[in-house]
């Protein structure tokens, strides 16, 4: 299977960050910073249903990587966290309108994110993949004509709408990865092309050890949103990611809940 999936290219990090021309500045040029700062409480806005980045708990708490990560970079910066669920479609809104001071959910990069959002540097690697539950589909050539699920307003849905396989398959759109999964559960959809950390987790938990298909794996990071003209709190946050990985906590982080 060689040219049935060729998606979109992916740009080269360098290439995301410079698009925007954006200057650096220090901590002090703007007042995203010294706002959070002064409030005590920087607002992470996520969607809620995306384990093991960000999701509620049988006790309605919000749990997962994202969140303990950003707990602990909260602490580092002098202030409390607060999750504030939102509409992932309209993500770039939240923050605009100022409901939330950063979109912090598992959000990969793109051309798109890169020019509506001040992005930060990427702190984690991700694969999108197709996830199938007839074993028999082995190869993406299996895929043609079938029914392919993806979340809406992620980045699975343009990829896949732009690459080869997408001219060949009924593309689904749904609310959440949960929803999606579901669907394939029920035999309403074929295969589900979805981030590879959802994937995993989800055959982990279920114990479905549904197939993940060793062709068009899609290579992607994930960073956190900010205003364009939030400089100021981006640099504060990308600084104290950057110590959680020198000291080890982010490490730490990673093995509580991917293993490694």
């Amino acid at each position: 299977m060689k040219k049935l999936f060729a998606p979109i290219a992916v740009f080269a990090i360098a290439l995301l960050w410079g698009c925007s021309e954006k200057k650096e500045v220090s901590f002090n040029s703007d007042l995203s910073y010294e706002k959070v700062k002064s409030a005590g409480v920087l607002v992470l806005g996520h969607m809620g249903a995306f384990p093991p980045m960000g999701f509620y708990d049988k006790d309605s708490n919000v749990v997962g990587f994202d969140i303990d990560v950003a707990t602990e970079v909260c602490a580092r910066m002098g202030v409390k966290l607060k999750p504030q669920l939102i509409s992932w479609k309209i993500k770039e809104n939240e923050l605009n309108f100022g409901n939330v001071d950063c979109i912090w959910n598992g959000m990969s990069v793109d051309s798109a994110r890169a020019a509506s959002m001040n992005l930060s540097d990427p702190y984690l690697m991700n694969r999108l993949v197709f996830m199938v539950k007839d074993k028999s589909i082995e190869h993406l050539d299996a895929l043609k004509g079938k029914k392919i699920a993806v979340q809406k307003a992620s980045t699975s849905e343009p990829v896949l709408m732009n690459s080869e396989l997408g001219k060949v398959v009924e593309v689904n759109a749904y609310e959440s990865m949960e929803l999606a999964i579901e669907a394939l559960v029920a035999g309403n959809v074929d295969a589900v092309f979805m981030d590879e950390v959802f994937a995993k987790y989800w055959n982990v938990t279920h114990g479905t050890n549904y197939p993940i298909l060793d062709e068009g794996k899609y290579k992607e990071v994930y960073a956190i949103g900010f205003r364009k003209q939030d400089q100021a709190l981006r640099d504060s946050v990308n600084a104290a990611l950057a110590s959680m990985k020198n000291d080890g906590k982010f490490a730490a982080i990673s093995a509580k809940w991917f293993g490694k």
